[in-house]
């Protein structure tokens, strides 16, 4: 079999096998012990600690509530949990149990020792939220039988279980929920020679010899997210079996992030969107954030919770009460020239006049 440049290919993979395949890949690069588990030193140390005198003592571990950005190892580590205490993991989300019931159908179903791993547990209906500060505390929930006067509430009794909640947003988290937790870890975004030692690990599994300045290239690219290390060494490796040698050097990972349009900074295309049209559209800012979101064909949601974190955490842009305002570096980042009068692009052409901001957020 030939591609359309002549070039003998191997037999194609498709449909149920290919999807098995990526999905048995996907599972293979998530460490499997708090050894295997790279960065994150203080969180280890401290989850280990926990782990540890658990099973010593031959009872449950504390409820665990792990926090921080999308993409650090919060599913992993509730997985390394379970599989360190040797319990089944059961896996569900805050917006998949919109009632009691539901709630105290998944209680009812653990087992002594079993780990309930809840992600994005900020988004949790209120009613869910009060059955499951009893669970956590007595390990009992109270079952309301029929409506009206006739309603009885029969107390179902539990076994010892261990909660691990992941949220991105820990300040949406009500206090008497938050207080349950016995153990509670916020994960930081990650240096690049942590990065680059994950890329290294992640190569191995994936049958791709990936150089040192390879890996340090992606990782450097890579927003302090190994999620999105992976991702893009996994497109690395795509380019190299394609147009390289099948091998991962720093020539075949810059030319595969050029075509995935990831720059020497970590941005992207939505990222320099962003940026590009708070500059030359709106002078630098400030501008509000649906009038951006508008600009550049996005959701305000998308904007704010996909592009604005990083933009901000690398000196890109500001948030002030006027709105968005981009910062000299990212005039300089963007090929432009930043206007005189500073980052706030007050008084040059193009910047805003103020209508916008009238309705802006």
């Amino acid at each position: 079999m030939a591609d359309d440049f002549g070039q003998d290919l191997p037999p194609r993979v498709t449909g149920a096998d290919a999807d098995a395949i990526e999905r048995s890949v996907e599972a293979a690069l998530r460490p499997r012990s708090l050894d295997e588990f790279v960065g994150q030193q203080t969180v280890r140390d401290q989850l280990a600690l926990v782990l540890r005198a658990a099973v010593r003592r031959g009872g449950s571990a504390d409820h665990i509530l792990l926090s921080g950005p999308p993409g650090l190892g919060k599913t992993t580590l509730a997985m390394i949990v379970a599989g360190e205490l040797g319990a089944s993991l059961r896996v569900t989300s805050g917006p998949a149990i919109q009632h009691a019931g539901d709630l105290a159908a998944i209680l009812s179903s653990l087992d002594e020792g079993d780990i309930l791993f809840v992600d994005e547990i900020h988004r949790l209906a209120r009613p869910v939220e009060e059955m499951l500060y009893l669970a956590m505390e007595d390990f009992r929930v109270d079952v309301v039988v029929g409506k009206g006067p006739g309603a009885t509430s029969i107390p179902l009794t539990l076994p010892a279980f261990t909660v691990v909640g992941a949220t991105t947003r820990a300040g949406l988290l009500p206090a008497p929920l938050r207080d349950r937790f016995g153990f509670t870890a916020h994960l930081d975004f990650y240096e690049a020679a942590d990065l680059a030692r994950i890329i290294a690990r992640s190569a191995g599994l994936l049958a791709l010899d990936v150089d040192a300045d390879a890996a340090s290239e992606i990782a450097s690219r890579s927003r302090g997210t190994p999620r999105i290390a992976n991702r893009l060494l996994r497109r690395v490796r795509d380019w190299a079996e394609i147009h390289g040698s099948g091998k991962g050097d720093l020539a075949a990972a810059r030319a595969a992030l050029t075509v995935y349009e990831v720059d020497d900074r970590g941005l992207d295309r939505l990222d320099r969107a962003v940026l590009g049209a708070l500059c030359t559209r709106f002078g630098g800012g400030p501008v509000g954030l649906s009038t951006l979101a508008v600009s550049v064909g996005e959701e305000p949601q998308t904007v704010e919770e996909v592009a604005e974190p990083f933009l901000v955490r690398e000196g890109l842009m500001t948030r002030t009460p006027r709105g968005r305002v981009a910062t000299p570096e990212a005039w300089v980042h963007m090929g432009l020239t930043p206007p005189a009068n500073g980052a706030s692009g007050m008084g040059q052409p193009g910047a805003n006049d103020g209508h916008s901001r009238l309705f802006d957020a």
